[in-house]
């Protein structure tokens, strides 16, 4: 089962990835992760984008199609993968039709996490982190038990990502629709578009993929 898991960043793709690598034995190809990894591993292509990154420029498409080849050749035949951030444009996308096959492999599904850009920005400005531990909290949904006090670690210092503000998430969403709109059309011609309530609990959308993936 090879996936491509959609949403724009705060819809949820990072829990639901470890979810099905959890539930399913799948392995999420994450293009940042992929990247780092190469780059700390110092292979090849490892090398190469690091020479365009020290450059201070994006890494091309030939680099990043080369990256998923290399991590599909390590996988196991009967092993799903989960595409993480790839692909992005419709150039990405005929690019991993011809690695799949090239694997003995197809794409299965194309799953969208949908958000509400309001109730988005709110889950994600909420967002803040111990400073010590890196317990998870939120302002609403999650706030300490004892407010300033780390339930984990009993830290009263708490710090917020800077890009965690509506402009920047309100800046993300429009992007994200801009880079997904040229590659779902083909998708949708081949019938293997689904999309999901990505604002529903997190139990409620991974049974929702579930199904999907069944």
């Amino acid at each position: 089962m090879n996936i491509i898991l959609l949403g724009p960043p705060g819809a949820g793709k990072g829990t639901q990835s470890a979810g099905l690598v959890e539930r399913h034995g799948m392995r999420q190809l994450s293009t940042g992760d992929m990247l780092r990894a190469a780059v700390k591993a110092q292979t090849p292509v490892g090398l190469q984008a690091k020479a365009v990154m020290d450059r201070g420029e994006l890494v091309s498409d030939e680099i990043v199609s080369s990256l998923i080849d290399e991590n599909l050749a390590e996988m196991k035949a009967g092993q799903g993968a989960i595409f993480d951030g790839y692909p992005r444009t419709a150039a990405q996308a005929a690019d991993l039709d011809r690695i799949l096959a090239k694997h003995d492999r197809s794409l299965d599904h194309v799953i969208e996490l949908e958000v509400d850009v309001d109730a988005l920005v709110e889950r994600i400005t909420g967002r803040f982190s111990c400073a010590n531990c890196g317990a998870l909290y939120h302002d609403t949904a999650n706030p300490p038990a004892k407010e300033g006090v780390c339930e984990v670690c009993g830290s009263t210092e708490f710090k917020r990502r800077p890009d965690d503000n509506e402009e920047t998430v309100r800046t993300r969403m429009q992007e994200y629709r801009a880079k997904t709109a040229p590659i779902l059309p083909g998708y949708e011609e081949r019938g293997i578009v689904s999309r999901v309530d990505g604002m529903a609990g997190i139990d409620e959308v991974a049974s929702a993929i579930d199904a999907i993936l069944a």
